[in-house]
């Protein structure tokens, strides 16, 4: 029988996934297919592409200076561009065209005009991975066969739907978020934030000066209020969230009640959740934590996990 992984969306949480495809490999299991969403597409791409170990190197590697080397900022529907990204898939993985990857994966958007859930499974992988991932507000949306497309988080999470329809019997999925919300709730204010830490908004203050200056009317909407700033006589909260940050925060809610109602209507046979909530939205060079938490957490489900074993071919 068939074993499908799904891969599931949170940002720079999403390095977790490469700890869980490590641990599974150790413990002898190589998913037949793949679907992700958002970050999750980028992990599984790789994944079926056979570019996974390659992959794992270039992630521990990155710092915030080549982070923010990928960061082509505009004016316009998004903070960032993404094309310096799509070009960063498109050079990993030589251009591959999804129908032709090693193993059979999907990659899940959301049509921004209607909602409507887009399961991408053939064309350029890089394009298909920037569309998978254009967080609202934050990336852009991409133009697709006439569609514009959005982060496939807004409708699917953590694509368990998409493994099954791609023919797999067995199913792991990994939800990113589990513990984010819950954390948050027990304790709001135990350890101060970095900028990072808070989100969109704390990162564009790591942004060179060059850069805020060109699109200073844009970051004065987004950053959170300064400490010296006053409101009705009143010093501001240093920890307010900007725009972004509020956006981020209801996005994660709503996946998080997503996932819960498509899981209890399709579970997957086995749920795997990292505990990621220390790290933020946009953490991406804290990737080897993250691959460590998901290897980690795999490894807590070793029996469920290996009694699939005997069903396959």
């Amino acid at each position: 029988m068939k074993i499908g992984l799904a891969l599931g969306s949170g940002a720079a949480r999403g390095w977790a996934h490469i700890g869980v495809i490590k641990a599974l490999r150790e413990l002898g299991i190589e998913p037949d297919v793949v679907a992700g969403t958002s970050i999750g597409a980028i992990v599984g791409a790789y994944y079926a592409a056979g570019r996974i170990d390659g992959f794992h190197d270039w992630v521990q590697q990155l710092g915030r200076r080549e982070i923010m080397g990928l960061a082509d900022i505009t004016v316009g529907s998004g903070l960032v561009d993404g094309q310096k990204l799509r070009n960063l898939y498109a050079r990993h993985l030589d251009d591959a065209t999804i129908e032709n990857l090693a193993i059979p994966f999907a990659a899940v958007a959301t049509e921004v005009e209607n909602g409507t859930e887009v399961w991408l499974q053939e064309g350029p992988i890089a394009d298909a991975l920037r569309a998978s991932s254009a967080v609202p507000g934050l990336f852009s949306p991409v133009l697709m066969g006439g569609r514009w497309l959005a982060d496939g988080g807004l409708v699917n999470p953590v694509p368990v739907s998409v493994c099954r329809a791609l023919g797999a019997e067995r199913i792991i999925a990994v939800n990113l978020n589990g513990d984010l919300l819950g954390r948050h709730a027990r304790q709001p204010h135990d350890h101060p934030k970095t900028p990072r830490q808070r989100g969109p908004s704390g990162w564009i203050t790591y942004l060179p000066d060059g850069v805020k200056e060109r699109t200073a009317s844009l970051i004065k909407q987004w950053l959170p209020v300064a400490t010296t700033a006053k409101r009705g006589g009143a010093e501001a909260d240093p920890d307010r969230p900007g725009i972004l940050d509020v956006a981020a925060s209801a996005i994660n809610v709503m996946q998080d009640r997503i996932t819960r109602s498509r899981m209890a209507g399709d579970p997957p046979d086995v749920i795997i959740t990292p505990r990621l909530a220390h790290l933020g939205l946009l953490e991406f060079d804290r990737g080897q934590e993250a691959i460590a938490k998901g290897y980690d957490a795999t490894m807590e489900f070793q029996a469920s996990l290996k009694s699939l074993e005997p069903t396959r071919r």
